[in-house]
C-alpha cells in the first residue's frame, strides 16, 4: 500500500477538526502502519518537549529584559537543587531555596510588600523566556496601585518555591510565573500560579492556576487581565484556591 491511503476518519471532518486543536485526529494510515510522516512529526514533537525540559535557564538575558520592562531591581535566586538532572531527580529540593538565596532575601529592607512576583524555569525554560517578559509587560500596568516587591528569578525552581520567596518578603500575595510540563504540541506553555499568604508547607489546593500562556495558547492580554482580576479578588476575599471559585469567563478580558 502507498501512503496516499485514506485517513480513518473522512477528510472533511478532519480536516474541521485540526483547525480547532493541534492535537493529532484524524491521521492516516498504510495498512495497519502510520504513515512516515505523522511518526516523524510525533517523534519530532517528542524531542522538542525533552529538550525543553532539560534545557537550561539563561537568568542573566532574562534578568535584563524583566528590568528593562520593570525599571527596578530583579533578583536572581536559586533553588536548593544544585543542577538541572537533580531538579529533574528530586522534586522536593526545588521548592526550597539553597542558603545564599535564603541569606540574600534577608538582606532586603523594608517588607511588607503585597504582591511578590517570581519567575521560576519549571519544566520548560523556554516558556519562562518566550512569554514571562511580553505577560509582565503586560499585567504590571494592571497592577500599579500595588505594593510589589522586587522581581526574582529562581533558577531549578518549582511552584512552591514562590512560598518562601513571599514569606521571606512578607508578601500578603505571591504569583509565580513558570514553565509548565511540556506536552507534544506545546512545549513552551507558561503557567501563572497565585497563592494568599505564601509560606512552606502551601499546597496546590490553596492556589489558583491560570495555564497554556502562550501564542497558541491564551494571549499575554487576555492572561494579563486573569491574573490581575484573580489577585484583587484574592486580595479582597483574603484567600486562594478551591475556595476562591472564579469562572475565568467572567473576569475581563480586555
Amino acid at each position: 500500500m502507498n501512503e496516499s491511503a485514506l485517513p480513518a476518519v473522512a477528510p472533511a471532518i478532519a480536516a474541521r477538526l485540526r483547525a480547532l486543536t493541534p492535537a493529532r485526529v484524524g491521521l492516516g494510515r498504510t495498512g495497519a502502519s502510520q504513515l512516515t510522516g505523522d511518526v516523524l512529526d510525533f517523534q519530532a514533537a517528542h524531542a522538542r518537549a525533552r529538550d525543553a525540559v532539560h534545557a537550561a535557564l539563561q537568568p542573566a538575558a532574562l534578568a535584563a529584559e524583566i528590568a528593562a520592562i520593570t525599571g527596578g531591581d530583579v533578583l536572581r535566586l536559586h533553588s536548593a537543587a544544585a543542577d538541572r538532572a537533580c531538579f529533574l531527580q528530586r522534586p522536593d529540593l526545588g521548592r526550597r531555596l539553597d542558603e545564599p538565596s535564603r541569606l540574600r532575601l534577608g538582606e532586603l529592607q523594608g517588607g511588607g510588600a503585597e504582591l511578590a512576583l517570581v519567575v521560576a524555569d519549571g519544566l520548560s525554560a523556554l516558556a519562562v523566556e518566550r512569554h514571562a517578559p511580553p505577560l509582565l509587560r503586560k499585567l504590571l500596568p494592571l497592577l500599579e496601585a500595588w505594593r510589589i516587591a522586587p522581581v526574582c528569578i529562581v533558577e531549578q525552581g518549582r511552584v512552591a518555591i514562590a512560598d518562601e520567596v513571599g514569606c521571606a518578603l512578607s508578601a500578603d500575595l505571591s504569583v509565580v510565573l513558570i514553565g509548565e510540563r511540556p506536552g507534544l504540541s506545546s512545549p513552551d506553555s507558561l503557567g501563572a500560579y497565585i497563592t494568599w499568604q505564601p509560606r512552606p508547607g502551601r499546597t496546590d489546593a490553596e492556589r489558583n492556576c491560570i495555564s497554556n500562556i502562550r501564542a497558541e495558547g491564551l494571549g499575554y492580554h487576555q492572561a494579563a487581565a486573569q491574573v490581575a482580576s484573580c489577585l484583587m479578588e484574592a486580595r479582597r476575599r483574603r484567600l486562594t484556591g478551591v475556595e476562591l471559585k472564579l469562572d475565568l469567563n467572567t473576569l475581563e478580558k480586555g
